[in-house]
Protein backbone atom coordinates (compact mmCIF):
# COMPACT_ATOMS: atom_id res chain seq x y z
CA UNK A 1 0.00 0.00 0.00
CA UNK A 2 1.44 3.42 -1.02
CA UNK A 3 1.93 6.38 1.28
CA UNK A 4 -0.52 8.47 -0.75
CA UNK A 5 -3.17 5.76 -0.51
CA UNK A 6 -2.70 5.53 3.26
CA UNK A 7 -2.97 9.31 3.53
CA UNK A 8 -6.23 9.26 1.59
CA UNK A 9 -7.64 6.60 3.90
CA UNK A 10 -6.45 8.56 6.95
CA UNK A 11 -8.30 11.68 5.71
CA UNK A 12 -11.48 9.70 5.15
CA UNK A 13 -11.18 8.26 8.64
CA UNK A 14 -10.67 11.77 10.02
CA UNK A 15 -13.89 13.02 8.41
CA UNK A 16 -15.71 10.05 9.93
CA UNK A 17 -14.00 10.73 13.28
CA UNK A 18 -12.66 7.18 13.33
CA UNK A 19 -9.49 8.10 15.15
CA UNK A 20 -8.22 4.53 15.62
CA UNK A 21 -8.33 4.09 11.84
CA UNK A 22 -6.51 7.40 11.33
CA UNK A 23 -3.73 6.18 13.60
CA UNK A 24 -3.62 2.80 11.88
CA UNK A 25 -3.01 4.47 8.50
CA UNK A 26 -0.45 6.88 9.95
CA UNK A 27 1.48 3.98 11.48
CA UNK A 28 1.56 2.37 8.05
CA UNK A 29 2.89 5.62 6.57
CA UNK A 30 5.56 5.89 9.28
CA UNK A 31 6.74 2.39 8.43
CA UNK A 32 6.87 2.96 4.68
CA UNK A 33 8.36 6.47 4.83
CA UNK A 34 11.20 5.68 7.22
CA UNK A 35 9.46 7.70 9.96
CA UNK A 36 9.36 10.91 7.92
CA UNK A 37 5.94 12.54 7.97
CA UNK A 38 4.94 15.68 6.11
CA UNK A 39 3.17 18.62 7.74
CA UNK A 40 -0.29 17.28 6.86
CA UNK A 41 0.49 13.86 8.29
CA UNK A 42 1.97 15.43 11.44
CA UNK A 43 -1.23 17.41 12.00
CA UNK A 44 -3.33 14.29 11.49
CA UNK A 45 -1.17 12.44 14.03
CA UNK A 46 -1.60 15.25 16.56
CA UNK A 47 -5.37 15.54 16.02
CA UNK A 48 -6.03 11.80 16.19
CA UNK A 49 -4.13 11.23 19.42
CA UNK A 50 -5.52 14.43 20.95
CA UNK A 51 -9.07 13.17 20.39
CA UNK A 52 -8.35 9.71 21.82
CA UNK A 53 -6.41 10.87 24.86
CA UNK A 54 -8.79 13.77 25.45
CA UNK A 55 -11.75 11.40 25.73
CA UNK A 56 -9.82 9.04 27.98
CA UNK A 57 -8.60 11.87 30.22
CA UNK A 58 -12.16 13.15 30.61
CA UNK A 59 -13.34 9.65 31.52
CA UNK A 60 -10.48 9.29 34.01
CA UNK A 61 -11.35 12.61 35.69
CA UNK A 62 -15.01 11.57 35.86
CA UNK A 63 -14.08 8.21 37.41
CA UNK A 64 -11.78 9.90 39.90
CA UNK A 65 -14.56 12.30 40.90
CA UNK A 66 -17.03 9.42 41.33
CA UNK A 67 -14.48 7.54 43.44
CA UNK A 68 -14.05 10.55 45.74
CA UNK A 69 -17.83 10.99 46.06
CA UNK A 70 -18.24 7.29 46.83
CA UNK A 71 -15.51 7.43 49.48
CA UNK A 72 -17.12 10.51 51.07
CA UNK A 73 -20.53 8.79 51.21
CA UNK A 74 -19.04 5.66 52.81
CA UNK A 75 -17.09 7.69 55.35
CA UNK A 76 -20.12 9.81 56.18
CA UNK A 77 -22.20 6.73 57.03
CA UNK A 78 -19.33 5.11 58.91
CA UNK A 79 -19.00 8.25 61.02
CA UNK A 80 -22.69 7.97 61.97
CA UNK A 81 -22.28 4.29 62.75
CA UNK A 82 -19.10 4.66 64.79
CA UNK A 83 -20.14 7.72 66.79
CA UNK A 84 -23.85 7.18 67.32
CA UNK A 85 -25.67 4.16 65.92
CA UNK A 86 -23.45 1.27 67.05
CA UNK A 87 -22.86 2.59 70.60
CA UNK A 88 -26.60 3.20 71.09
CA UNK A 89 -27.82 -0.04 69.46
CA UNK A 90 -29.74 -2.50 71.58
CA UNK A 91 -28.55 -6.10 71.82
CA UNK A 92 -29.87 -8.46 69.18
CA UNK A 93 -30.99 -7.69 65.64
CA UNK A 94 -30.35 -3.93 65.86
CA UNK A 95 -26.73 -4.31 66.97
CA UNK A 96 -26.04 -7.09 64.45
CA UNK A 97 -27.55 -4.95 61.69
CA UNK A 98 -25.41 -1.88 62.42
CA UNK A 99 -22.20 -3.87 62.88
CA UNK A 100 -22.89 -5.66 59.59
CA UNK A 101 -23.45 -2.30 57.89
CA UNK A 102 -20.16 -1.11 59.38
CA UNK A 103 -18.40 -4.11 57.85
CA UNK A 104 -20.13 -3.59 54.51
CA UNK A 105 -19.05 0.03 54.12
CA UNK A 106 -15.48 -0.57 55.22
CA UNK A 107 -15.50 -3.37 52.61
CA UNK A 108 -16.70 -0.94 49.95
CA UNK A 109 -13.82 1.40 50.84
CA UNK A 110 -11.36 -1.50 50.66
CA UNK A 111 -12.59 -2.39 47.17
CA UNK A 112 -11.23 0.80 45.61
CA UNK A 113 -8.80 2.24 48.17
CA UNK A 114 -5.06 1.90 47.58
CA UNK A 115 -2.10 0.60 49.55
CA UNK A 116 -2.21 1.46 53.27
CA UNK A 117 -5.77 2.83 53.16
CA UNK A 118 -6.96 -0.40 51.61
CA UNK A 119 -5.27 -2.49 54.28
CA UNK A 120 -6.75 -0.34 57.03
CA UNK A 121 -10.28 -0.48 55.57
CA UNK A 122 -10.01 -4.24 55.05
CA UNK A 123 -8.92 -4.75 58.67
CA UNK A 124 -11.72 -2.57 60.02
CA UNK A 125 -14.24 -4.44 57.86
CA UNK A 126 -12.98 -7.76 59.23
CA UNK A 127 -13.27 -6.55 62.83
CA UNK A 128 -16.81 -5.26 62.28
CA UNK A 129 -17.95 -8.46 60.56
CA UNK A 130 -16.42 -10.58 63.32
CA UNK A 131 -18.15 -8.53 66.03
CA UNK A 132 -21.46 -8.73 64.19
CA UNK A 133 -21.13 -12.47 63.59
CA UNK A 134 -20.24 -13.17 67.22
CA UNK A 135 -23.20 -11.14 68.44
CA UNK A 136 -25.55 -12.78 65.92
CA UNK A 137 -24.58 -16.24 67.17
CA UNK A 138 -25.42 -15.25 70.72
CA UNK A 139 -28.70 -13.44 70.06
CA UNK A 140 -30.33 -14.57 66.79
CA UNK A 141 -31.58 -18.02 65.69
CA UNK A 142 -30.06 -19.52 62.50
CA UNK A 143 -33.25 -18.94 60.49
CA UNK A 144 -33.42 -15.21 61.26
CA UNK A 145 -32.84 -13.37 57.92
CA UNK A 146 -30.30 -11.02 59.47
CA UNK A 147 -28.01 -13.90 60.47
CA UNK A 148 -27.62 -15.63 57.07
CA UNK A 149 -27.64 -12.16 55.48
CA UNK A 150 -24.61 -11.29 57.57
CA UNK A 151 -22.94 -14.57 56.58
CA UNK A 152 -23.63 -13.77 52.93
CA UNK A 153 -21.85 -10.40 53.10
CA UNK A 154 -19.06 -11.66 55.36
CA UNK A 155 -18.32 -14.48 52.90
CA UNK A 156 -18.21 -11.95 50.05
CA UNK A 157 -15.59 -10.08 52.09
CA UNK A 158 -13.46 -13.21 52.35
CA UNK A 159 -13.75 -13.80 48.60
CA UNK A 160 -13.42 -10.28 47.19
CA UNK A 161 -11.21 -8.48 49.71
CA UNK A 162 -9.38 -11.19 51.64
CA UNK A 163 -8.89 -13.25 48.48
CA UNK A 164 -9.85 -16.57 50.04
CA UNK A 165 -12.65 -18.44 48.22
CA UNK A 166 -11.99 -21.37 50.56
CA UNK A 167 -12.86 -19.37 53.69
CA UNK A 168 -15.74 -17.71 51.86
CA UNK A 169 -17.20 -21.11 50.93
CA UNK A 170 -16.70 -22.50 54.43
CA UNK A 171 -18.52 -19.58 56.06
CA UNK A 172 -21.34 -19.54 53.52
CA UNK A 173 -21.88 -23.31 53.70
CA UNK A 174 -21.91 -23.32 57.50
CA UNK A 175 -24.55 -20.57 57.61
CA UNK A 176 -26.54 -22.26 54.83
CA UNK A 177 -26.59 -25.63 56.57
CA UNK A 178 -27.55 -24.12 59.93
CA UNK A 179 -30.38 -22.08 58.44
CA UNK A 180 -31.73 -25.01 56.40
CA UNK A 181 -31.70 -27.17 59.51
CA UNK A 182 -33.79 -24.61 61.36
CA UNK A 183 -36.22 -23.68 58.57
CA UNK A 184 -39.02 -25.64 60.23
CA UNK A 185 -39.01 -23.07 63.03
CA UNK A 186 -39.05 -20.03 60.73
CA UNK A 187 -42.05 -17.76 61.33
CA UNK A 188 -44.25 -17.24 58.30
CA UNK A 189 -43.56 -13.50 58.11
CA UNK A 190 -39.80 -14.04 57.69
CA UNK A 191 -39.84 -17.26 55.67
CA UNK A 192 -39.65 -15.61 52.26
CA UNK A 193 -36.75 -13.31 53.24
CA UNK A 194 -34.81 -16.21 54.76
CA UNK A 195 -35.40 -18.37 51.69
CA UNK A 196 -34.21 -15.63 49.33
CA UNK A 197 -30.94 -15.23 51.27
CA UNK A 198 -30.43 -19.00 51.28
CA UNK A 199 -30.73 -19.01 47.49
CA UNK A 200 -28.03 -16.31 47.29
CA UNK A 201 -25.77 -18.25 49.65
CA UNK A 202 -26.25 -21.41 47.59
CA UNK A 203 -25.42 -19.59 44.35
CA UNK A 204 -22.21 -18.19 45.84
CA UNK A 205 -21.19 -21.60 47.21
CA UNK A 206 -21.65 -23.18 43.77
CA UNK A 207 -19.77 -20.36 42.03
CA UNK A 208 -16.83 -20.30 44.45
CA UNK A 209 -16.56 -24.09 44.61
CA UNK A 210 -16.28 -24.20 40.81
CA UNK A 211 -13.67 -21.44 40.99
CA UNK A 212 -11.57 -23.41 43.47
CA UNK A 213 -11.79 -26.58 41.36
CA UNK A 214 -10.72 -24.64 38.29
CA UNK A 215 -7.77 -23.06 40.13
CA UNK A 216 -6.78 -26.44 41.54
CA UNK A 217 -6.86 -27.98 38.06
CA UNK A 218 -4.72 -25.16 36.65
CA UNK A 219 -2.25 -25.59 39.50
CA UNK A 220 -1.91 -29.32 38.83
CA UNK A 221 -1.48 -28.66 35.12
CA UNK A 222 1.27 -26.14 35.81
CA UNK A 223 3.01 -28.56 38.17
CA UNK A 224 2.99 -31.29 35.51
CA UNK A 225 4.74 -28.96 33.04
CA UNK A 226 7.64 -28.26 35.39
Amino acid sequence: MSVSHSLGLAKLAEHAERWDDVIKQLKSMIFYSDARLGMEEQNLLSIAYKHITGTLRTSWRTCEKIELELADACKDLLDLLNRYLVPAAEAGEERVFYLKMQGDYYRYLAEFARHQEREQAAQLALEAYKASYKHAFGTLPPWHPTRPGLALNFSVYFHDVYGSPDRACHLAKHAFDEAVGAMHATPEHTFRDSLMILHLLRDDIILWSAEMLRDEGQGEEAAEKR
